[in-house]
């Protein structure tokens, strides 16, 4: 049985949220341009994130299965660093995440969840089709003259 909260204030397994992350992302090396920002990232940073935005966390039986981080932007919360440990895929996992993320945010008068995926993602663009999310457009890093990610939205 897997559970959702908000991070706790005692929360500090800031390497198992940054080893889920890796994992959950490591499908991505060598398909998206530009590389994912977790590359970046270190167990300190994300700690830092998190006193800033909102830590969702799944667990099941007490076992770091699932995050993401949700940023406050003007009525809508911005959805970003999802992931699902990749044993725990394809349970539900992320919709769980995401259904929690849109009654916490209904709570706190937002209007939208808001996320960006990589164009390269089209599993990703169906996957968040398939819970509601609606495409706005596609945007484009720093310095690429190309559209790198996809702009969805879910209205609540």
């Amino acid at each position: 049985m897997v559970s959702i909260s908000v991070k706790a204030p005692g929360f500090s397994d800031w390497s198992g949220l940054l080893d889920l992350l890796r994992a959950s992302y490591a499908f991505m090396e060598g398909r998206i341009d530009p590389p994912s920002s977790l590359g970046r990232f270190d167990a300190r940073m994300l700690e830092e994130k998190s006193q800033d935005e909102i830590l969702l966390l799944a667990e099941d039986r007490s076992r770091l299965v699932g995050c993401c981080f949700l940023k406050p932007a003007g009525e809508a919360f911005y959805i970003g660093k999802l992931a699902v440990d990749p044993e725990h895929q394809g349970r539900g996992i992320g919709r769980e995440l995401i259904a929690f993320a849109a009654a916490l945010a209904r709570n706190e008068g937002m209007r939208t969840l808001e996320l960006q995926t990589r164009i390269e993602l089209t599993e990703n663009h169906e996957a968040f089709a398939a819970m509601g999310f609606r495409k706005l457009g596609e945007v484009s890093h720093l310095g690429y003259d190309r559209p790198t990610s996809v702009k969805m939205s879910l209205d609540l």
